[in-house]
């Protein structure tokens, strides 16, 4: 008996699939009635369970998707197709970044891709430490992260490479966030906005909003993260109870934007006035036409958004006549 070849075809329950993929289970429901794909079978009790094909499908439908491509477009190709599409989306994606693909950020990817971790570690905190933590998130780690995201559409990363990368990459992160003298500003007088930090519910990917507490940390903000996925009703509970200055959201390519806007009206109308609500990150609904009530700020941005808000306090604070 081949037990290889048996280990490969065992069918995968839907926890599996929402693990190996990055698509919800919930997601996963909707489609499966909305376009007749995935087609899960379903077990002595049950239970769906999906085959390996399937999988492999879904893998490449959720590349496409975090490329910006909406599911409804892609699911019905081929994976054959499917490949050949992200493929090319992600040559194009190349061909536009000006920043990416430094030929000197290639190590960092050949150490991911031989899995030597504690070298990738290493040379990250080296970097960090030579660059400074603003400089080493803008410079760095955008541009890194868009050249994984490549590797990965183009089917040069698998999932668990991309995880590793990430895994990495956050630890140097939140030790250096957490090495962050408090008040860390160029003027240690100036206002400190206390900024909360999460995601939508349907938001999975953290990366972007750690990215971005780092960068706050190093403009002299105070940064309170509640990590990912924060019902809307919780997370307005704690900018009250916390008395923060600022919401700040991330908001992937592969959020929904219809949920994102619905998501951002409902924070705005339980949310005091004098809260701001800040959303970065690729996502349609705030590129297109986003609400007047947000301020959309690239990673880039952030130290002028900073400087604004305090200019903004000081204004306020100035006294009448």
């Amino acid at each position: 008996m081949n037990t290889e070849t048996s280990f490969l075809t065992v069918p995968s329950t839907i926890s599996d699939v929402e693990r190996d993929t990055g698509v919800a289970k919930e997601t996963l429901r909707v489609w499966e009635r909305r376009y007749d794909f995935p087609q899960p079978l379903r077990d002595p009790f049950g239970e769906r369970v999906y085959p390996t094909e399937q999988v492999v499908k879904l893998r490449l439908v959720k590349r496409l998707i975090d490329l910006g491509f909406r599911p409804g477009k892609v699911i019905q190709y081929s994976p054959e197709e499917l490949q050949a599409l992200a493929e090319k989306a992600a040559e194009g994606n190349k061909a536009r970044s000006s920043r990416a693909h430094h030929p000197e950020m290639q190590i960092y990817l050949d150490l991911c891709k031989s899995h030597q971790m504690d070298a990738l570690r290493r040379k990250l905190s080296q970097a960090l430490l030579v660059m400074g933590l603003k400089s080493f998130v803008i410079d760095l780690v955008t541009p890194l992260t868009a050249m994984v995201g490549d590797a990965w559409a183009s089917g040069r990363f698998a999932v668990f490479e991309e995880h590793l990368f990430a895994e990495s990459l956050q630890m140097v992160m939140r030790s250096a966030i957490f090495s962050v003298p408090q008040g860390n500003a160029n003027n240690s007088s100036a206002p400190r906005p206390r900024i909360l930090l999460t995601t939508l519910p349907q938001e999975r990917h953290g990366l972007g909003l750690l990215m971005a507490e780092a960068l706050f940390a190093a403009e002299g903000a105070h940064g309170i993260s509640l990590g990912l996925q924060t019902p809307v009703p919780d997370l307005a509970d704690a900018a009250r109870s916390l008395g923060v200055d600022i919401v700040a959201l991330s908001l992937s390519a592969s959020m929904n934007p219809r949920q994102a806007l619905d998501g951002l009206k409902e924070l705005r109308a339980r949310l005091p006035e004098t809260v701001e609500i800040w959303a970065g990150g690729n996502c349609s609904a705030l590129r297109k036409r986003p609400p007047a009530f947000v301020r959309v700020f690239q990673l880039h941005e952030i130290g002028g958004g900073i400087a604004d808000w305090r200019v903004r306090v000081r204004t306020q604070a100035m006294p009448l006549g």
